[in-house]
């Protein structure tokens, strides 16, 4: 006489079998993968949040005229005021940063698989000044000892000196916000997991997909993206694109590293502080007011930068060199949260509530 238990169990995991294997409606899978959303839909929807966003933002700013006026150039350059630069920051990054939030609640992920997690922000944060500092410190001595740039002293002194290395320290950190966040944030994780959906589908053996996928896309906007970004910056050179590529490698490299965009913001933040305020060069070919010391490139374009500024020389490149290194040397591998489709085949799968148990690339 059979086991009316056991059939009830045979039964029940052959309807489970059955549901597994059972293919999902067509137009679901047109626009869900495993991991939810598909990467192109989501980024699709990202960029007509950002349209939609930017338009009414610009209603308002020109209809209550909330634009800042540029100073008058007089016949010579234009000093960039804080105010104006600071303006235009804050804006850019809001732009940004309000879609990729909008997205992290249609998607269910949490804001911080962008890269502005709350886990050792501040101790990534102020590492990450320190060695913005120190680099472009280190530039500023070898540009020095070759010749290539002179001091003519102080421009400013006191509380007004203490004043502008706050507002400049502002606009500099929505400065490393934006830049981080919009070439490495929101867009360099979803682009990535998509990628890493299309290598999986190739080769389901590949146990690196989700490293593949970061570094392809990571040339595409760290390094691609952002060199055409800097190509409308009226100082630039082709030497300071060069490196501005570079740079952007660097700035992955800290991400890979970290799971984090807080050590990148950090050294952002420093190095065009100590670029544009504190040694008052050309920053890309804009000259600040308000900045600390004053100084001139001397000698040939391609050892002091010229109008582009230190970024210019061929002496940024061991200096981005040594922050690749400090990178490597001083930053211990952490997480860069990952979603269940991008981890490696056998591997136990994540849980997406948690930033502390995605897969380490």
């Amino acid at each position: 006489m059979p086991d009316s238990g056991s059939e009830i169990v045979s039964e029940t995991a052959q309807n489970v079998s059955l549901e597994q294997v059972a293919p999902r409606p067509t137009l679901q899978r047109l626009f869900f993968g495993d991991d939810g959303l598909r990467a192109g839909w989501s980024v699709l929807l990202f960029v007509v949040l950002v349209a939609a966003i930017a338009l009414c933002l610009n209603f308002v700013i020109r209809h209550f005229h909330l634009l800042p006026k540029r100073p008058d150039s007089k016949g010579g350059p234009a000093e960039l005021p804080p105010g104006i630069m600071a303006f235009g920051e804050v804006l850019q990054f809001a732009v940004f940063a309000i879609p990729a939030w909008l997205m992290s609640l249609i998607e269910r992920r949490p804001f911080a698989r962008y890269g502005l997690t709350s886990r050792r922000m501040l101790p990534d944060f102020a590492t990450g000044l320190f060695w913005g500092f120190t680099a472009l410190s280190a530039l500023i001595g070898m540009l020095y000892a070759s010749h290539a740039i002179a001091f003519d002293g102080l421009l400013i002194h006191g509380a007004v000196a203490w004043a502008y290395a706050a507002k400049w320290g502002f606009v500099f950190l929505f400065v490393g916000l934006f830049e981080e966040f919009f070439f490495r944030g929101y867009l360099q994780y979803t682009v990535a997991r998509g990628v890493a959906g299309i290598t999986r589908t190739m080769d389901p053996a590949n146990r690196h997909s989700h490293a593949i996928s970061f570094w392809v896309t990571a040339l595409i906007f760290s390094v691609g993206l952002f060199m055409v970004a800097h190509l409308g910056n009226g100082g630039e050179t082709a030497s300071g694109i060069f490196a501005v590529g570079l740079a952007g490698l660097v700035f992955a490299f800290s991400l890979y590293r970290t799971g984090s965009l807080w050590w990148g913001i950090g050294m952002h933040t420093a190095w065009d502080w100590a670029q544009s305020f504190f040694y008052g060069t050309a920053d890309s070919g804009t000259i600040t007011q308000g900045r600390l010391l004053s100084s001139h490139p001397l000698g040939s374009k391609f050892l002091s930068g010229g109008s582009d500024g230190p970024e210019g020389s061929v002496l940024v490149i061991p200096a981005l060199l040594l922050v690749a290194l400090v990178i490597h040397l001083t930053l211990p591998r952490r997480n860069y949260f990952l979603t269940p489709d991008q981890t490696p085949p056998n591997d136990a799968q994540p849980d997406l509530a948690s930033e502390e148990t995605a897969p380490v690339l």
